[in-house]
């Protein structure tokens, strides 16, 4: 190795042998590459640098090259390069320092502009000539291609093994793998078995995640928990999120997937590159094997599970209603607008909590839209349950059964259409590659070109082989003789079932929702109905008009009294005092209620009663006791004792109102820290004058006597100020 390259001024700086493994099996493992790496530091002594000039990073042991984020030590480096402290970088390649260009050749500019070596186990280069940076880029271009290919050899081999559902990977709790390759078997632990099967059990009972949730946890269910890297069972209370997880996994209906996950590349905020994993459409899902073990729900139960779920969603405008809820609103869900087309919620109100509908369009555009409408619903709740229990009736059964067989002949004059479709693909692919293999090896060009096309429509012939595939498995199944007797009992039995007394308001939704598609309301208050267009699920329209009863009662009207009083007290207190003191004076709303700030507003509002905004007029600001107390420095208890005494001067509005304390300077020139001259205190007042301490706060009060507070020290305390006149007057 040529050591011309070496100059006194890379010898003047440290060099720095970069020491790094890909993974830690491999720093366990393959010593012999690890200790090669170290030697590279014998390497730096006999090309002239001093012992203690030679510095090993080998912080990122165990990192990937294949990029810079998290190799503290490549980071280190690169900084001490830029700041020109490092004269030689020694690896043993060029892949232990980077697998990617992007970080390799901002290395080599680096070097090039703090004139820094690089050298390996075939030499050393300066990356600022020529020919020497030709190569060190062949180098990088040569390390992040091995990488390319490696991993190619792997993911091919791992597609390849799980397209034919073999590739072992992390199993959900409830199965195991077998000795055979791709065979999985359900846990021969039968607690764990079926503490799964309930969780299918109970789902359709319940009709939601949480509701699953809440019964394994109301019933001190334990639920099975299963790691990855052991095969051991713990057995911990459940979470919503481990059933959620076992109700939406295709593995428990017997299905192999593979690829329902890819890594997507993405810019943060800070201008760093980072990936994270993206969720995939079960169309675009890698691997999708049928049948390929034993499950404990079949595929068709698996989609009514996810359709289920997918409703259970907090429901949007114009889509489809969420999760059943408690509550005597059968339409909850169902009922829409008929001037917007919103879904309408649900409000409870009377003492029988009575439901009923209204749409929240004024919150459309900040709080500036209109009320569209709001109307009660035990009338239309009872006009749709009727128009339900009607439709079930034996005549509208026979309807259904024929419905039934017009369903299943459509569906099978299209699948013919689409079995032709598929044969129509087949031919074009079978034709495209006699075409490609009728051409000569040595027209290069054309056998692009053909094998292009081959490929294209071989790809459609898959396409729709899958679809043909999903639509047989799609089609209705045909009920058999027992269903069909069973079917024409099942408008009297349903009667029976909706009308009994242990029949709650969640089971009548969920009988609703199983025929019902949307209920849309528009209500008509000169005519005093409701006109209800209702669309059933098998997209037919029913409309009928519903008439709304007239609850029109007398105006109820707050007495006078009370409005002058709200009135004077708006003046001075915000609404929460106000319905305080109405309270303790036992006055009533119009409908006999107790006030609360929320009605003391709405009857502010209604007779158009300014708001109190709490501004001082002019002779001093009224404050209450607390922040009186707070300004004079003294404590509440004390002030209250002075008001009752006569000390200072209270406002009261109305009896019941609380006290309130106009705060001036007079008032405030009362509070002191010492006793002025010639004040005593009100046991040397009483024995001066002679009389009681009554009679000395009554001259106190009619302004006879003078008085001053101290509020601090040992002098604490009330002082009278009684001079020789008022000895004489006395």
């Amino acid at each position: 190795m040529s050591n011309n390259k070496i100059q006194p001024t890379h010898l003047g700086r440290p060099a720095v042998v970069y020491v790094r493994q890909s993974t830690a099996s491999q720093v366990e493992h393959n010593r012999e590459s690890t200790d090669r790496q170290y030697k590279l530091k014998d390497r730096a002594i006999s090309l002239g640098w001093p012992e203690q000039q030679v510095k090993i990073i080998d912080e990122d042991l165990a990192q990937s090259g294949a990029e810079s984020s998290g190799r503290t030590g490549f980071t280190t480096m690169i900084s001490e390069v830029a700041l020109g402290r490092v004269g030689l970088i020694l690896s043993l390649e060029v892949s232990r320092v980077a697998r990617n260009n992007s970080d390799w050749y901002r290395l080599l500019d680096l070097c090039s502009f703090t004139n820094t070596l690089i050298g390996d186990g075939d030499g050393l280069y300066h990356p600022g000539l020529f020919n020497d940076r030709l190569l060190l880029g062949m180098k990088g271009t040569m390390a992040e291609a091995e990488l390319h290919v490696i991993r190619a050899r792997l993911e091919g081999g791992i597609r390849n093994k799980a397209a034919r559902g073999e590739l072992r990977r992390g199993l959900p709790v409830g199965f195991v793998w077998g000795e055979q390759d791709g065979l999985i078997l359900m846990h021969p632990d039968q607690a764990v078995t079926g503490a799964i099967a309930t969780i299918f059990k109970k789902f359709p009972q319940l009709g939601s995640v949480r509701r699953v949730w809440l019964w394994f946890r109301s019933n001190d269910l334990l639920f099975p928990l299963q790691s990855n890297m052991s095969s051991e069972i713990k057995w911990v209370a459940a979470s919503y999120h481990a059933i959620h997880s076992v109700l939406t996994n295709p593995t428990y209906a017997g299905v192999y997937t593979f690829g329902k996950t890819k890594q997507v590349s993405f810019v943060d905020n800070n201008g760093q590159v980072k990936k994270r994993v993206k969720r995939l459409p079960q169309s675009q899902w890698a691997v999708f094997i049928h049948d390929h073990h034993q499950g404990y729900i079949d595929w068709e139960t698996y989609e009514m599970i996810q359709e289920r779920i997918s409703k259970n969603t907090k429901p949007v405008s114009h889509k489809e209603s969420g999760a059943v809820r408690e509550g005597t609103a059968l339409l909850q869900g169902l009922a829409t607008c008929g001037q917007c087309g919103r879904r309408l919620r649900v409000y409870y109100q009377g003492r029988n909590s009575s439901p009923g509908y209204y749409c929240a369009a004024n919150k459309v555009m900040e709080n500036r839209g209109k009320h569209c409408m709001r109307v009660g619903g035990v009338a239309i709740d009872a006009a749709v349950a009727d128009a339900f229990l009607e439709a079930v009736n034996p005549a509208a059964t026979e309807a259904a059964l024929l419905a039934e067989k017009n369903i299943a002949a459509d569906h099978d004059s299209a699948f013919e259409q689409w079995r032709l479709q598929v044969e129509r693909f087949r031919y074009e692919a079978e034709k495209a590659e006699r075409r490609f293999r009728a051409v000569e090896p040595e027209n290069r060009l054309v056998v692009r070109t053909l094998e292009t096309g081959w490929e294209t429509a071989l790809r459609k012939l898959q396409d729709a082989e899958h679809d043909l595939e999903r639509r047989k498995r799609n089609r209705p199944k045909m009920l058999n003789r027992e269903q069909k007797a069973l079917l024409c009992n099942l408008g009297d039995d349903i009667k029976k079932i909706w009308h009994a007394p242990t029949t709650t308001p969640r089971d009548r939704k969920e009988l609703l929702q199983t025929l019902l598609q949307e209920v849309n309301i528009t209500v008509d208050r000169a005519e005093n109905k409701a006109h209800l267009i209702i669309r059933w699920k098998t997209d037919a329209i029913f409309e009928l008009d519903v008439t709304m009863p007239n609850r029109k009662s007398p105006t109820n009207r707050t007495k006078q009294d009370t409005l002058d009083l709200v009135r004077r007290l708006a003046v001075h207190y915000p609404d929460a005092v106000i319905a305080g003191v109405l309270n303790r004076q036992g006055r009533q709303t119009a409908q006999g209620h107790k006030f609360t700030a929320n009605r003391v507003g709405n009857l502010r509002r209604h007779w158009n009663i300014p708001k109190f905004e709490g501004k001082s007029s002019d002779d001093g600001e009224l404050v209450t006791i607390q922040k009186a107390a707070s300004i004079l420095g003294i404590a509440p208890s004390t002030l209250h004792r002075w008001l009752a005494d006569g000390f200072i001067a209270g406002e009261q509005i109305t009896p019941g109102a609380p006290w309130r304390i106009r705060m001036t300077d007079e008032l405030k020139s009362k509070f002191m820290e010492a006793p002025p001259e010639g004040y005593v205190t009100m046991k040397e007042a009483k024995s001066i004058l002679g009389v009681t301490r009554q009679t000395v706060l009554n001259r106190i009060k009619s302004g006879k006597l003078s008085a001053v507070h101290v509020r601090q020290g040992k002098q604490m305390g009330l002082y009278i100020k009684v001079a020789d006149r008022q000895l004489k007057l006395y």
